[in-house]
């Protein structure tokens, strides 16, 4: 009887722990199957259900944001009235590389959790489950499927637990991230996904996951830092961003947990009924403070400019108006503050035009006109002509250069408003101490405080002439008017003609040696036509010179055009012993094999850059500490568009070059200052070798 008895048991729990998982089915390169957590439910209960996948090996199926490429795993549920079916409960993903693409999924064994609630009133004896699942599984090729499963429940007066899948759903729980209740926002403004995260835990977060799909680059590098109790997130956004719902989920990873946190868009609610400019204010006034000091540091860089060899040129033009009249102080007031207008104009004009395209998805950034060789070339004829204007080749003011030199050239207001506009174009290349950080803070803010960043920036470089015109101590240290005027005037064209030789340089290493080839007849058609439109301003030429004159100034504008088409710059020989050039893949492999790096971010329109590289970076002291601590110097070039430099520059608030990074094992990035000074490099290095 014992036995009859036994085996009746045996039985019954056998076909119990069958009705439990609907068994295998196998598709093409993984099998799935649907497992309950319970053999027998209740009324009233809430039962969760698992979605099985076991992929071949190398082989994986998605995460609810697949990434750059794939599609997440759907269910579609039929069950009998009084039972509902919860979301999929999804595990924490990881990332899954195929370049230059990112994924985001899961490998080897998967458990896709979701709950059932039966209601209390549920009656019937058992519960009827259909479930058609649809995923995608990938390595090299991907392969759609789908499966239908069929599990039915039996009812009882007690719930009893499928303990044979007990591990199965342990593993389940253990994939899941933690759910923190702490507050989060986020913004998309500036090019970027941004977070700031409430953050108490411990743990040092690695990696994070936005569940929303089409919103960063998954392939961009991701910004993680963490200051006091905030935690900072920032990554590119997605080249097909569109819009984001005002919350979403993130998923913060660490080195052995998985945190899910919920972000509010800034501006909206957040789950303690605070806006995000209170939590803000809660987190403490920074925000105000950094506008004033971003906009303090923007007009100190501006004003610097003033300085950088790329500018001083162009602001001696202004220069000789102002001593011209030093006596007539309406005059200088009115010119100042036209000169102003330009500056700031310009300026602003260059910040709408960076928002406008970055809006429209181009990667560009401070500096972004002279990584066009065509605009470079204008620059080095614009330039070239205000120089044999001041040589007294030719005097502009009217016909054809008009829009050009005698824009700058001109008395009064229209000469001072224009010759602000061309420092600001000048200008742009160089960026001066402090002002590299307001250009990165600028363009990660919204469009109303970027134009205000960017007007600071004009503000601070037409200070010297605006404190010349109206504070009269400054204007009674010029000197007075007199024949000196002249001799200046032929002097001052040199500087000018020493800045077309660099951009012809710069050109050259754009576009080539035939191309610069090209540009000097250009310089020389250019010449010609300053030379023949001179003689006849003095009445020695006639129409036919002025007709020659126009033909020669277009085919020094075709000239560039029908240049081939522009080369990589070339490293000289000479450095390429002690550095390699920059990408995103070897900086990765780098750090991930535990070795030192420094990046150097540079153009060759960047005075700056070039300084630094000859007296901080190229020298033997440099060169032995590279050496001595086996530092890989990388070296980025983007005298070119280059939209992989661009991005990396956001990644460090920056919008323009010089930018340099030291990666140390066991320590954060840390920025280089922009002046580098011989010892700069070494001592870094030796200070960062000495830490434990």
């Amino acid at each position: 009887m014992r036995r009859v008895i036994f085996l009746l048991f045996y039985c019954s729990m056998l076909i119990s722990g069958h009705a439990a998982t609907t068994g295998w089915q196998t598709a093409k390169q993984l099998k799935a199957e649907l497992v309950s957590e319970y053999q027998q439910v209740t009324p009233g209960q809430t039962v969760r259900l698992a979605l099985h996948f076991v992929p071949d090996d190398h082989w994986h199926t998605y995460w609810q944001n697949p990434g750059d490429s794939g599609l997440a795993t759907s269910l579609n549920w039929q069950l009998p009235d009084g039972v509902t079916a919860g979301d999929i409960q999804w595990p924490t993903p990881h990332a899954i590389a195929i370049p230059p693409l990112v994924n985001y999924g899961f490998e080897g064994s998967t458990v896709l959790l979701s709950d059932l609630s039966i209601a209390a009133d549920y009656t019937s004896d058992t519960i009827d489950i259909q479930l058609q699942a649809d995923w995608l599984v990938c390595e090299e090729v991907c392969i759609p499927a789908e499966a239908q499963f069929s599990l039915t429940l039996p009812v009882g007066l007690d719930a009893i637990l499928a303990q044979e899948y007990s591990a199965l759903f342990s593993q389940a729980e253990q994939q899941l991230p933690q759910p923190l209740n702490i507050s989060g926002q986020f913004d998309t403004s500036g090019g970027a996904f941004s977070a700031v995260i409430d953050w108490q835990q411990p743990t040092e977060i690695r990696a994070f996951f936005v569940a929303a799909t089409e919103l960063v680059d998954h392939a961009a590098t991701q910004q993680i830092s963490q200051q006091g109790a905030q935690l900072l997130l920032q990554q590119p956004l997605n080249t097909y961003f569109s819009g984001v719902d005002d919350q979403i989920e993130l998923v913060l990873v660490s080195a052995d947990t998985a945190y899910s946190v919920q972000l509010t868009k800034s501006g909206q609610l957040a789950d303690n009924g605070k806006t995000a400019a209170e939590i803000l204010v809660t987190q403490g006034q920074q925000s105000s403070t950094a506008l004033w000091l971003i906009l303090l540091m923007a007009a100190t860089g501006g004003l610097i400019l003033n300085l950088m060899p790329c500018v001083f040129p162009v602001l001696s033009l202004k220069a000789l108006s102002i001593a011209a009249n030093s006596t007539q102080q309406t005059q200088q007031k009115r010119d100042a503050l036209f000169y102003s207008a330009g500056v700031i104009l310009s300026f602003v004009a260059l910040a709408l035009l960076l928002i406008m395209l970055r809006a429209a998805g181009a990667a560009i950034g401070w500096g972004f006109q002279l990584q066009s060789p065509y605009m470079v070339a204008l620059l080095v004829y614009l330039l070239f002509a205000l120089g044999l204007s001041l040589s007294g080749v030719v005097q502009f003011g009217l016909g054809l250069m008009n829009t050009g030199g005698a824009l700058t050239a001109a008395k009064g207001g229209k000469g001072s408003f224009f010759t602000g506009v061309l420092a600001v174009i000048v200008a742009s290349p160089c960026t001066a101490p402090f002002m590299g950080s307001a250009l990165g803070y600028a363009v990660t803010q919204s469009a109303p405080v970027a134009l205000l960043v960017f007007a600071a920036l004009g503000l601070g470089m037409a200070l010297p002439f605006l404190l010349l015109a109206f504070v009269p101590g400054f204007a009674r240290l010029l000197p007075k008017p007199g024949a000196w005027m002249d001799t200046l005037k032929q002097v001052l064209a040199y500087p000018l003609y020493l800045s077309a030789v660099w951009l012809l340089w710069v050109y050259g290493r754009q576009a080539g040696v035939d191309a610069q080839a090209l540009l000097l007849i250009g310089l020389v058609c250019v010449a010609g036509a300053c030379w023949l439109w001179g003689r006849k301003q003095l009445a020695q030429a006639g129409r036919v010179g002025a007709g020659i004159a126009v033909l020669l100034v277009l085919l020094a504008l075709a000239l560039p055009l029908v240049a081939s088409k522009p080369a990589a710059p070339q490293a000289q020989n000479g450095d390429t012993q002690h550095w390699q050039p920059w990408s995103a893949a070897t900086l990765k492999q780098l750090r991930e094999q535990g070795k030192p790096v420094l990046v150097n971010m540079t153009a060759d329109w960047c005075i700056t850059c070039l300084v630094n590289e000859r007296v901080a970076l190229n020298t033997d002291s440099s060169k032995a500490a590279l050496a001595l601590y086996d530092v890989t110097y990388l070296k980025g070039d983007w005298t070119l568009r280059d939209g992989a430099i661009t991005e990396y520059l956001r990644l460090y608030q920056r919008d323009g070059v010089p930018l340099y990074v030291l990666y140390w094992p066991g320590q954060p990035p840390q920025v280089l200052p922009q002046i580098l000074t011989p010892d700069t490099l070494p001592q870094t290095l030796a200070r960062l070798s000495s830490q434990p």
